[in-house]
C-alpha cells in the first residue's frame, strides 16, 4: 500500500497545481460556445434564405427578360424592315442562362446575304443600331433620347427614312 501511495503521490505531483477556477472557466467557455453556435446557425439559415431568394429573383427576372426580349425581337424586325425597306434581321441569345447570355445580332439588308453586324458598312451598322434602339423604345419608352451624330454615316435616302421614323415616333 505504501508503494502504491508513493506512486499515486508522484502522479499527482507530475499533474502540477490544480486550477480551482476550472469549473467557472468551463462555464464561461460553454456560454461563449453556445452563443457562437447560435450565431453560426442564424448565419447559415440566413444564407439559405438568401440563396433561395436569389434563385427566385433570377427565375422571375429570366422570365421577364425573355418576354421583353421576344417583344424587342419582333419590334426589331419591323423597324429594320422599315429602315431598310425590306431585308431580314434577328436577335439570338448565345448561352444557356438568359441573364448571362450574349446577344447575337444578325442583319441582312435587302439583296445581301446574312452576316453579322461587323461585316456591314458603317451606314448599315448605324441603321441596324437605330432599328434596335427604336425596337427597345417600343417596348420600354423613354421620355427623351439624344441621337447625336447618328445620321453621320447615312446617305440621303437613309436619312429620309430615319427622319420619317423619328416623325412617326
Amino acid at each position: 500500500a505504501a508503494e502504491e501511495l508513493g506512486a499515486l503521490r508522484e502522479r499527482m505531483r507530475r499533474l502540477g497545481p490544480v486550477n480551482h477556477m476550472a469549473l467557472e472557466e468551463y462555464e464561461e467557455k460553454k456560454t461563449r460556445y453556445d452563443f457562437m453556435s447560435s450565431q453560426r446557425d442564424d448565419l447559415l439559415a440566413a444564407k439559405d434564405i438568401l440563396t433561395t431568394t436569389i434563385h427566385e429573383i433570377n427565375k422571375k427576372a429570366s422570365v421577364m427578360f425573355m418576354d421583353t426580349f421576344s417583344e424587342v425581337q419582333k419590334n426589331f424586325q419591323k423597324t429594320f424592315q422599315v429602315l431598310f425597306q425590306g431585308g431580314e434581321c434577328s436577335l439570338t441569345l448565345v448561352g444557356d442562362d438568359a441573364l448571362e447570355a450574349d446577344i447575337d445580332v444578325v442583319a441582312r439588308p435587302r439583296g445581301k446575304r446574312p452576316q453579322g453586324i461587323s461585316q456591314l458598312s458603317s451606314g448599315e451598322r448605324a441603321l441596324t443600331a437605330i432599328a434596335l434602339l427604336f425596337a427597345i423604345y417600343l417596348v420600354k419608352p423613354s421620355p427623351f433620347c439624344i441621337l447625336d451624330e447618328v445620321d453621320a454615316p447615312l446617305d440621303d435616302a437613309n436619312i429620309d427614312r430615319f427622319v420619317a421614323m423619328i416623325k412617326e415616333f
